[in-house]
């Protein structure tokens, strides 16, 4: 319950502190919002196919994410104040079925913790259209993202300056410290996931407080894009990364998207991290329907790096796998709906097949993965649940050098406004 205790403390200092600065000026606090939002998340994924020594993880919680964000003070430069909190309470689970993710757990005894929580404050300045965040911290950029894909978002700290001065044009530099999981209420140094049949290997340096990024995205016209940005892992390994995107209009309801990717990966000294990614995603758009296909090749001496707890934007990123081990080869297929082109809007449709080979394995030989993926997902959109949003997940993975899955995930979510 310190964690709770914790979490309730900071956001009363938050709200305290935007009503303390209210008379200093109005725009801090009459451009203020605050949102929580109610996420009840199930997950089972069975293991009984791979001979796991545990059979299934199964677990059903309930999260709150609570955000703050204050405007900003009159003057030449502009001062604000965000906050974050973030609190999951177990519904259901035991030590025999747990390990799904979406709570935090002993790792000896295997039992998830009744609840956990954090809570985090970010600093805010902004001159013009350039802003400077420091503090808790959740990128969405091409070489480092946040993971939001259980019941609670991973966040970073560090500082982050964006800069939109020019018209299509954005920038972005910063510094990462440190790392908060998904599952966790610690804060805690970065490394790279070194998972699945991705062959990195880490020398003496196994953690970094200093991961480095800068890079900018240009809109040339509506229909074409561009981006390139650096990262690097101090010790770790370092990271460039490319990515284009153009959507042509074919006429009424119908459009053809292109997205190309390039990221080439190396060492920063403390690793053996040598990887070339590339991926091309073709989509067709007619109507309610997106009809999807995609390549991905993985070469170099290790699979893909990104920050470990972390998302990644390679194009077979999935429910489970991201397809990114060492020469792995894989293309994928997808199929979207809309059903709101059938009058009801609100209901969507996606499935996916991807199939992964030439995967080069520790031991020797080749490795060959699959997976397939489909949600179904309803948003209400009028009456007093409005906005309430209800997704189910499913996902089947067949691997030869890795588990055999089935899991199934179910989402109930809905946000409140506070003011």
């Amino acid at each position: 319950m310190k964690d709770h205790r914790n979490f309730v403390r900071s956001l009363l200092g938050i709200s305290i502190a935007l009503s303390i600065a209210g008379p200093a000026s109005a725009a801090f606090l009459d451009d203020s919002k605050a949102s929580v939002e109610l996420r009840n998340f199930y997950m089972n994924r069975d293991f009984r196919e791979s001979g796991a020594s545990q059979s299934k993880a199964d677990e059903w919680a309930q999260g709150f994410i609570m955000k703050i964000e204050s405007g900003y003070t009159d003057g030449p430069v502009g001062f604000g104040l965000d906050a974050v909190g973030l609190l999951g309470v177990k519904l259901d689970s035991s030590p025999d079925r747990s390990g799904t993710g979406i709570l935090q757990r002993d790792l000896e005894t295997k039992r998830a913790q009744d609840d956990y929580g954090s809570a985090g404050l970010t600093a805010k300045a902004k001159v013009s259209n350039t802003t400077l965040h420091i503090g808790t911290l959740q990128p969405i950029l091409p070489v480092v993202m946040r993971n939001d894909s259980r019941l609670l978002p991973n966040t970073y700290r560090g500082a982050w300056l964006q800069s939109k001065e020019v018209e299509g044009l954005t920038l972005d530099a910063g510094k990462l410290t440190d790392i908060s999981y998904r599952d966790s209420s610690d804060s805690e140094e970065m490394t790279v996931f070194t998972g699945g049949a991705r062959n990195i290997v880490l020398g003496s340096t196994k953690t970094s407080d200093e991961f480095l990024f800068a890079g900018g995205k240009y809109q040339f016209s509506p229909e074409l894009t561009a981006s390139y940005y650096y990262g690097g892992l101090d010790g770790i390994y370092k990271q460039h990364n490319t990515q284009l995107v153009h959507v042509l209009p074919l006429g009424d309801n119908q459009s053809f998207k292109t997205d190309l990717r390039y990221v080439r990966s190396t060492d920063d000294g403390g690793s053996n991290v040598d990887n070339n990614a590339f991926g091309a995603l073709f989509t067709y758009k007619i109507g309610g329907h997106g009809f999807t296909g995609g390549y991905q090749k993985m070469s170099g001496d290790t699979g893909f790096a990104y920050v470990s707890g972390g998302d990644n934007m390679l194009i077979n990123l999935l429910q489970i796998n991201d397809f990114g081990n060492e020469d792995e080869k894989s293309w994928q297929v997808r199929y979207d709906y809309d059903f709101a082109a059938a009058g009801i809007p609100g209901l969507t449709l996606m499935t996916r097949y991807v199939s992964g080979d030439s995967v080069n394995l520790a031991g020797g030989g080749e490795g060959k993965e699959w997976e397939r993926d489909t949600d179904i997902a309803y948003v209400v959109q009028n009456g007093p649940l409005k906005n309430f949003g209800m997704k189910v997940r499913n996902a089947t993975v067949r691997s030869s050098f890795g588990s055999d899955l089935n899991e199934t995930r179910l989402i109930l979510s809905y946000t409140l406004a506070l003011w």
